[in-house]
């Protein structure tokens, strides 16, 4: 073989690698930066009528008769399963929450049903 095809076979190995291995790394990275924390998705969706402290003494709270995260009958009375629907599918009941499928996947929704439970008296 000669020098110049050694060097030809050097760099088309070298671009297959480059075009195969490097976008997995780039794919890895980015799906790890993009992870949110519960309190992450609590303070994006969920402030504005909860309250950071679950209360639900906002306006819009008050408004939309958001309920209080923090009654202690009500987290006795609710399954996660309950929370996680009224995540994902709004609630029409008591008062008017919106869906939140759009915004959230399963696991987001999940991580918030264990920062609810948090807020429990």
């Amino acid at each position: 073989m000669s020098r110049q095809s050694i060097y030809i076979l050097l760099v088309v190995i070298t671009v297959t690698i480059t075009l195969t291995v490097v976008p997995r790394f780039q794919a890895n990275a980015s799906a790890t930066y993009n992870v949110r924390t519960p309190s992450q998705l609590y303070s994006k969706y969920c402030v504005s009528c909860h309250g950071r402290n679950g209360k639900s003494q906002t306006s819009k709270g008050k408004f939309s008769h958001a309920r209080d995260l923090t009654d202690s009958q009500w987290q006795d009375d609710v399954s996660d399963e309950r929370i996680f629907n009224s995540i994902m599918n709004g609630r029409n009941v008591r008062g008017n929450m919106p869906s939140f499928s759009n915004k959230l996947n399963d696991k987001e929704a999940d991580s918030l049903v264990g920062f609810v439970r948090g807020f429990r008296k």
